[in-house]
């Protein structure tokens, strides 16, 4: 009978055009091309067309733990905003914004000056000349299908470019785009949320 192995957790910093799984499909990269460690999994999936932390782990509670609203682990996004926003666009995400699937759970959030060490993105977003951009920071606590664009878009201002900053205790702080470390000795840190 084969030991068990320890748990392990990986922080990931994903690019634009790379999905949340191993295989590649049609125009989108997979996790492959970036990290070579066998039996682990995504907990908590991140967009192709979406940039920032994606966790993984070898342990399915853990895998649950992350990923299931139920805990509340607190997701941290980057927003850049078509438009300007406005303080009655940030009261209605704090309250809760009504989309097609309900009403969302109250969110922190705050106006943002672009990111610092913010990467380039590639490729770059559109830029509209007559059209300002605005950058929001989110925390939001539910993980519904693309949830942060549809907010945003709900209160009339397009997501451009969404970047997840952190989930729980964990950031991106440090990590470069297409590059991961080992977190697997900060588990703990996971146990102590909600």
């Amino acid at each position: 009978m084969q030991a068990s192995q320890p748990p392990r957790l990986i922080l990931f910093n994903k690019p634009y055009g790379v999905l949340s799984q191993f295989t590649p499909e049609g125009r989108w990269r997979g996790l492959t091309e970036f990290i070579a460690i066998a039996d682990v999994y995504v907990a908590g999936r991140l967009d192709a067309d979406s940039e920032g932390l994606l966790l993984l782990t070898n342990d399915g509670k853990l895998q649950a733990r992350i990923a299931d609203p139920r805990f509340k682990m607190e997701k941290t996004y980057w927003v850049q905003l078509e438009g300007v926003l406005d303080n009655a666009a940030l009261a209605t995400l704090r309250g809760g914004v009504q989309l097609n699937d309900g009403l969302t759970l109250p969110a922190r959030a705050e106006r943002l000056q672009e990111p610092p060490a913010l990467w380039q993105r590639d490729p770059p977003i559109r830029v509209r000349q007559m059209l300002p951009t605005s950058w929001l920071e989110l925390v939001i606590r539910e993980g519904r299908n693309r949830q942060v664009r549809r907010m945003t878009a709900a209160l009339g201002f397009p997501t451009l470019r969404l970047i997840r900053a952190a989930v729980g205790p964990f950031s991106i702080d440090g990590l470069t785009p297409g590059n991961w470390c080992d977190a697997s000795g900060k588990i703990d840190k996971i146990n102590n949320i909600g």
